[in-house]
């Protein structure tokens, strides 16, 4: 057994080698990708919720979630900005929420999935995706000044990234998911 390990510790490569980096990339990639499903499916769920609640539940529950944190603190930050963003919800803003979440969170599963199997067509579909997404996150920022907004675009920005440099690894290496009708991978 020891000497196993000791076989495996010295066939790994150096840490400033291309190799390295080239598994670093690719392990942030899958966190990032990862991460994007994972918002996905709770955005969908959102989005679906919110089809189904109305802006006096949502205000109510808010409410409840936040009454011991204000009790103590009314000026905490955190439960203001949560309390003051229900009590500002109307249904046309709700069914717009519900309807962005839906179709945002959709397409992020469609582009995850397709990016965990390796679809070539996959990664230049997420990288335009998710600059969709920044250019209208942006847009939206100057009208709102919602920090939150340039948080998920400096996020896409990293997600764009790592994905282009996955993208050009797999070129190179021909690592696309062979596909079933030619059982090759498609080069364009």
């Amino acid at each position: 057994m020891r000497h196993e390990l000791t076989r495996r510790s010295a066939s790994r490569e150096p840490v400033g080698s291309l190799a390295h980096k080239r598994g670093a990339l690719h392990v942030l990639f899958l966190v990032g990708v990862i991460g994007k499903g994972v918002d996905g499916l709770l955005e969908t769920l959102g989005g679906l919720t919110l089809f189904f609640v109305t802006p006096g539940q949502i205000q109510s529950f808010v409410q409840a979630l936040t009454l011991h944190e204000l009790s103590k603190d009314p000026n905490d930050v955190i439960a203001t900005y949560i309390s003051n963003s229900a009590a500002g919800l109307t249904a046309g803003t709700e069914r717009f929420a519900a309807t962005y979440l839906l179709w945002h969170g959709a397409v992020k599963i469609v582009l995850v999935t397709a990016l965990l199997r390796k679809r070539e067509w996959g990664y230049i579909a997420g990288i335009a995706a998710f600059s969709l997404f920044v250019v209208y996150q942006l847009y939206r920022y100057l009208h709102t000044r919602s920090l939150e907004l340039l948080a998920l675009s400096v996020v896409d920005a990293f997600v764009i990234a790592v994905t282009w440099f996955e993208y050009k690894r797999l070129r190179a290496t021909n690592g696309f998911a062979r596909t079933a009708a030619r059982g090759r991978p498609r080069h364009s």
